[in-house]
Formats: C-alpha cells, structure tokens, sequence
C-alpha cells in the first residue's frame, strides 16, 4: 500500500509541474516535459537522483512493437498496487490501444483528477473521464521517503 506521506509529497510536486509544456523526452519544469518525464521529474525532487536512465522511446500512443519498456520500468522502480487502491499521489499507467505497450503514465490528483503530460498540451489536471478510465490498467505508488537513496 502507499504511504500517505510520500503520497502527499507526489502531489504536491506534480501540482508544481503544471503548466510545464509539453516536450517529447524532456524533464524540466517550467522548460518541457513528456509523460514520462514527469514522473521522472517527481522522482528527482523526492529522491535527488532517477533509478536509471530513461530508454528512447517513441512518442506514438499506438504503438504495436509489443515491448512493454513503460510498464517493465515501473515493476522495476516502483511499488505495484491495485488499481482499486490507488489514492491522489498514486501513479497510474495506460494502455492507449487494445492491444499495445503501455504508452501513458500520471498521478492520481484527486478521485475525479489526473495530472500528465501529453502531446499539446502542457502538464494539465484532467477529469477521470471515461476516455482515461477504460485505458488505466495499472497502478504503482512511489516507494517509502524513508528508503531513500
């Protein structure tokens, strides 16, 4: 299960990224930043460093290579948790296309909220709609502050 108080600290530094434009394989805030590259960003500001290199990656949400690069990072980097579990804080990831890798990673902001990055637009706190709802297929909490590196 997460832990609230890292929890409360991911949230509090993916509302900070916001507005943060988007910017295929960039992580900077306030500069440019893709999905993953907040989540990697969030990373840094709780732990000081990232568990390891970002991959290349292509920005294609459809995908069909079959390489699950996103999701295998996850297992390796972060806490698995079901997604019925999942709190503001959480990070939850997305499978765009039936049938496709996992191509989309963000933070619970809220029960109804999400916070990411996408293709045009900034880092943006979007509704839970449906669209997002029926792609959501995995969940991960950040590991413990108390284990930093």
């Amino acid at each position: 299960m997460s832990d609230p108080k890292t929890r409360a600290a991911a949230l509090a530094v993916a509302m900070d990224w916001r507005d943060t434009p988007y910017q295929h394989q960039a992580s900077v805030k306030g500069a440019g930043t893709d999905c993953l590259g907040l989540i990697r960003g969030i990373w840094r500001e709780l732990y000081n460093n990232e568990p390891e290199i970002a991959p290349r990656y292509t920005p294609d949400w459809s995908d069909v290579s079959g390489e699950e690069i996103l999701l295998a990072a996850a297992k390796r980097c972060l806490v698995p948790i079901a997604t019925a579990d999942t709190l503001p804080g959480d990070v939850m990831l997305f499978r765009m296309t039936e049938g496709a890798p996992c191509k989309h990673i963000g933070i619970k902001a809220s029960q109804t909220t999400l916070i990411h990055a996408y293709w045009g637009k900034a880092v943006t706190e979007s509704f839970l709609v449906p669209y997002w709802q029926r792609r959501w297929v995995h969940s991960f909490a950040f590991p413990p502050l108390s284990q930093k590196d």
